[in-house]
């Protein structure tokens, strides 16, 4: 048995850890812990917060895997119906997601548990397995969105150069990358994973910063920008409240409740890294997702809701874009970040599907098997050639949104058990607040669920 692999135990045992990392960089976790103890006890909230910087890493995963073509078409629906009025929705619908993630990572970094088992064992076998078959589920079937966008986007570009490509060449281009990144994670060591996640990381701030130049070209409304963030404006149609809901139980998806808690192990965080778990959601996970659709909302509302113009499609935008901003903004600036959220959602998915069957069918995250199982999410790279049947993102987006809810139950039931946590279970003043917040994230999430279903039907 590898060197930090737990045994496997008895029946009842919970299987801890990944070894990704221990069996070989023990050495540099403790170092990393010694590192934390340090910056923890600093006293200036600065000091900390540079010392914290450095080690970030699983909220860019986060980040990279929910932004992306779902995200993009909801925020230029919204933008081009209702321009900045709708701007506090996704901020909301975020920070009710990282609530229910600092839960999840409270749980993993003080058991070390991998959830899969947890949910197994501690809930119930068809709950873990149920779970476990949506995300596997959502890592196909989402990434078929991801190659038809990022190829009619990546063709877009092209055409501006006077280029005309074949998707299968782009294709290939993509699989290619995807796969590159995604099996970095894979190779066993630290380096790997943190060469990963930096890769994702780079990959955000460019995107960010495609969709900050545009605004920039567009300008700002300083009066409907706080109006849109603070107002907290709510459609009087049946579709605005429809796409409210929706936004607000979309934001985080069934699938980032499995991924979240394994990036962490991957990581070898423990205890010692609790409070870098919660600046670590703050700047990586809140604060990437909130930037990006803002500056996409505001860029659509000067432009597509000024000019009374319905989009969904980010091709469609980026030519609309054009005239008023320019084809170099337009055209190509914003759709590369488009073609960014759609490149790292696909390496993301491919991840997905390498944690999720190496659980559910017991074999660990390295060698040609999970490689293997990485390229299941690949089936999607057809979505680039032809449209999948109406009746299978439907089916899939519904068992998808109501798993979500169930899996958030899941996680609060066990935030409260002391047969789990121990001493670290939710009690008092401050355990009191915790659940409140994780039960508005249950309602919230289950409503956006019901809206979305109902508008799917």
């Amino acid at each position: 048995m590898r060197q930090g692999q737990e045994k496997p135990g008895a029946e009842g045992e919970i299987k801890r850890g990944l070894p990704l990392v221990r069996e070989r960089d023990a050495a540099a976790l403790e170092a990393e812990a010694a590192s934390l103890r340090e910056i923890d006890a600093r006293p200036r909230l600065l000091a900390r917060w540079r010392g914290y910087w450095s080690l970030t890493g699983p909220g860019w995963v986060q980040s990279a895997l929910t932004l992306g073509a779902g995200s993009a078409g909801s925020t230029l629906l919204a933008a081009s119906l209702f321009g900045y009025e709708l701007l506090w929705v996704n901020p909301l619908a975020m920070f009710l997601g990282v609530v229910m993630f600092g839960a999840i990572g409270h749980q993993t970094l003080i058991t070390r548990a991998r959830p899969y088992d947890v949910f197994w064992k501690k809930l119930h076998p068809a709950l873990a397995l149920l779970w476990g078959f949506s995300v596997l589920v959502a890592s196909i079937v989402w990434q078929f969105p991801q190659y038809a966008l990022g190829t009619a986007v990546a063709r877009d570009i092209l055409a501006v150069a006077g280029l005309k490509v074949g998707r299968g060449i782009i294709v290939a281009v993509f699989l290619a990358g995807s796969t590159a990144v995604c099996w970095s994670y894979g190779r066993g060591s630290r380096r790997g994973v943190r060469t990963f996640e930096r890769a994702l990381k780079y990959l955000l701030y460019f995107m960010i910063l495609a969709f900050g130049f545009v605004v920039v070209k567009t300008g700002i409304d300083g009066r409907a920008l706080l109006r849109g963030l603070f107002g907290f404006h709510i459609p009087k149609t049946a579709e605005g409240v429809s796409l409210v809901l929706g936004q607000l139980g979309a934001a985080v998806g069934v699938n980032m409740t499995f991924l979240y808690p394994y990036t962490l192990l991957a990581r070898g965080w423990g205890r010692d890294h609790l409070r870098l778990k919660n600046f670590d959601l703050g700047v990586s996970m809140f604060a990437p997702f909130i930037l990006a659709t803002s500056l996409v909302t505001i860029a659509c509302a000067n432009t597509l809701h000024a000019q009374g113009m319905r989009v969904q499609n980010a091709v469609d935008a980026a030519h609309a874009l054009a005239p008023a901003v320019g084809v170099t903004a337009g055209r190509v600036v914003f759709s590369l970040g488009v073609l960014s959220m759609c490149f790292t959602t696909m390496v993301i998915e491919m991840l997905l599907a390498g944690f999720v069957l190496s659980e559910m069918f017991r074999f660990e995250l390295h060698g040609p098997v999970y490689k293997a199982a990485t390229m299941v999410a690949n089936i999607g790279v057809l979505g680039a050639f032809t449209a999948m049947p109406f009746w299978v993102p439907v089916a899939a987006s519904s068992f998808n949104l109501l798993m979500m809810p169930v899996a958030y139950v899941g996680y609060f039931i066990l935030q409260n058990r002391r047969s789990y946590l121990g001493e670290d279970v939710n009690r008092g003043a401050k355990g009191a607040v915790w659940n409140a917040l994780l039960v508005a994230a249950i309602l919230v999430v289950a409503a956006g669920a019901a809206a979305k279903i109902a508008s799917l039907f």
